[in-house]
Order: C-alpha cells, then sequence, then structure tokens
C-alpha cells in the first residue's frame, strides 16, 4: 500500500475545487483516505472500493473514526464493481483512481472500457500515478501535474 501523501491529496482537491452533494467514487480505496476527504469536503455519498479485505476493514475503521455519515466500504475488484455499478445504471460525479503503480497501464485498458457507463454528464475523474506515466481515458484531459514522484490527471466527462 503506498499512501497519497498530504501535499498530493491537497494538490487533488485544489484542482477538483468543489465536491459538495456530489457522488465519489474512490478506486483502489485502500485506507479511504481520498474518499474521506471527500466526504469531509461535502461529497454527498462515497463508495470505498478495495479489493484487499484486510486494507478494507482499515478503510472501514477509519470511516468510523472520522464519523461522518455517506461512506460504505465495498469489498471487490473495481472491474467487478464497475460492471455491477454500470448493470444498475448507477452514476459518479468525482472519481478517485489510484491504482497500484505497477498496475497502472493494465488499469488504464479495462477503466477505459468500464468507467464511461458509471459518469455523471459533468462527471471528474482524478487519476494518480507515477509520474513517468501518462493515463490515458476517452474523457477530456483538463490537466496534468506531477508532484515530486507523482502524477495526478484530471479528466472530464464530455457527455
Amino acid at each position: 500500500m503506498r499512501p497519497t501523501s498530504d501535499r498530493v491529496k491537497e494538490a487533488i482537491f485544489n484542482l477538483v475545487w468543489d465536491v459538495s452533494e456530489s457522488r465519489v467514487l474512490d478506486a483502489y480505496a485502500g485506507t479511504g483516505a481520498l474518499g474521506l476527504e471527500a466526504l469531509s469536503r461535502g461529497a454527498a455519498e462515497v463508495r470505498l472500493v478495495e479489493r484487499d479485505r484486510q486494507t478494507a476493514m482499515l478503510a472501514r475503521r477509519n470511516v468510523e473514526k472520522v464519523g461522518l455519515e455517506g461512506a460504505e466500504v465495498v469489498v471487490s475488484t473495481i472491474e467487478a464493481y464497475l460492471r455491477r455499478e454500470a448493470s444498475i445504471e448507477s452514476r459518479y460525479d468525482l472519481v478517485l483512481i489510484d491504482p497500484p503503480y505497477g498496475e497502472a497501464a493494465r488499469a488504464m485498458k479495462m477503466l477505459a472500457k468500464l468507467l464511461p457507463p458509471v459518469l455523471s454528464d459533468s462527471a471528474t475523474v482524478v487519476v494518480e500515478t507515477d509520474r513517468s506515466v501518462e493515463p490515458k481515458l476517452p474523457l477530456e484531459l483538463a490537466t496534468s501535474r506531477t508532484y515530486g514522484a507523482t502524477r495526478v490527471s484530471v479528466f472530464r466527462s464530455v457527455g
């Protein structure tokens, strides 16, 4: 697990700006830090998706510690979760994607196919990767910035 640094987390939310009343998906949630930050900034609800059960338990404890309503931890691969959400026509306004750096290329290919059907018309997608990786999604790239060893790319729905 590689937690997002406070500097990068602050940068992400400065780029996204207003998350009030948003439905948020924190893919590859880990401890849930990014999703919980969105919730603390006024998001209506956050789904924290983590495939590892023990890490998901840590995210659940963090949700309890924060004490804010609206967070749900889901133990699943992001691929299975997105397929399920698309089948029920669920939509998200903000998606936070922080895959393990070694899996970023494979993750982007899968997300390029499965992510668009679950995005609202005005969705923002934030991807955190190693600085050497330039993520590609079938969305409009709004900005891409580097912070030390980390690249943060912000995409917008074109729907």
